[in-house]
């Protein structure tokens, strides 16, 4: 059974979270602190994480950033805050997910299996993909630009890789939340918050992508 640590300083939604997910076949642990969290994934990692934001002393975006400086654990947040900024913030710390509460039970359990799915999945052997200066190496895990590598998360490679495979095809964001999150449904700041994040990095003016390009009401496509 898959092992989830639950890090909320709320003790109520902590022992919900926690009853919730048992009787979804978790085995789970609690923290009430960053500190705590960290003591704990570093002594008994667990399968996976979730994150509150608005943590006691250490607080929710700097525990993620140490629980990813430590292994790849898929991190899924659970907050109270919907500001994209947050959302933002957040993945740019290091989560591989973002979930608002209030939280529905079914559809936190289904991430979590979405997450472990994509974490077991090993990519299938595949030429490199090159657009001008950009490569994408799928067999070595690499992202390299003008022949410098270039680092990215692991979700933004799957997002990358997903989106060259297809290079010429519009992809919507309900096929890439699909395809690359394992999701039935979703929030689309996800994909849009992760595209741009990439553009930041592989595209010479992510003002005016030359690779990774936006169809205004259609999604996005990869072009050379």
């Amino acid at each position: 059974m898959a092992g989830v640590l639950v890090i909320e300083d709320d003790d109520r939604i902590r022992l919900a979270l926690l009853l919730a997910l048992e009787d979804e076949g978790y085995v789970v642990r609690g923290a009430a602190t960053a500190e705590e969290g960290l003591r704990a994934q570093r002594q008994d990692p667990a399968d996976q994480v979730l994150v509150d934001l608005m943590l006691p002393g250490l607080d929710g975006f700097e525990c993620i950033r140490q629980l990813r400086r430590d292994d790849d654990v898929p991190i899924v947040v659970v907050s109270a805050r919907d500001d994209t900024h947050d959302i933002v913030a957040a993945l740019e710390a290091g989560a591989d997910d973002y979930v608002v509460k209030p939280v529905a039970i079914k559809e936190l359990s289904a991430r979590l299996r979405a997450l472990r799915r994509r974490a077991r999945t090993a990519a299938a052997p595949v030429p490199v993909y090159a657009f001008g200066g950009l490569e994408i190496s799928p067999e070595e895990g690499e992202v390299r630009r003008d022949g410098r590598p270039v680092p990215v998360t692991r979700t933004e490679f799957r997002l990358l890789c997903e989106l060259a495979e297809h290079a010429g095809r519009v992809l919507s964001r309900q096929q890439l939340l699909s395809r690359v999150w394992g999701y039935d449904t979703g929030d689309e700041r996800l994909v849009d918050v992760h595209v741009g994040r990439l553009r930041q990095k592989i595209e010479a003016d992510p003002a005016n992508p030359r690779h990774l390009v936006t169809l205004r009401g259609l999604g996005y496509k990869m072009q050379r």
